[in-house]
């Protein structure tokens, strides 16, 4: 799906990390696993956003736009001050015991 990147990713709160969604396949991967009894209205309506923008008949930022809201909906949209930098998870330790 070369093309399909968006302009800036978007971050999902997991169970036990947080994944970045940078382009359509990666929000195609993500509904794949959706539950099926969470698949309401707004579900099917992203998803056909997604096939149509693949079509090119629908923007991709109107696609990312509306992906970021069904995040939001659903409580599962970090943003980036939520993501810890590598930096501040290391800061005062020693690495290798140095």
């Amino acid at each position: 799906m070369t093309g399909n990147l968006f302009d800036r990713p978007l971050f999902v709160k997991r169970t036990h990390f947080i994944q970045e969604i940078g382009c359509l396949e990666d929000i195609f991967e993500f509904l794949e696993e959706w539950p099926e009894e969470k698949q309401d209205i707004a579900y099917e309506t992203i998803l056909r956003a997604c096939r149509e923008a693949v079509a090119a008949r629908f923007p991709l930022n109107a696609v990312r736009d509306n992906f970021e809201r069904f995040l939001k909906k659903n409580g599962m949209l970090a943003k980036i001050e939520d993501i810890p930098l590598l930096s501040q998870r290391t800061s005062g330790q020693n690495v290798g015991g140095a």
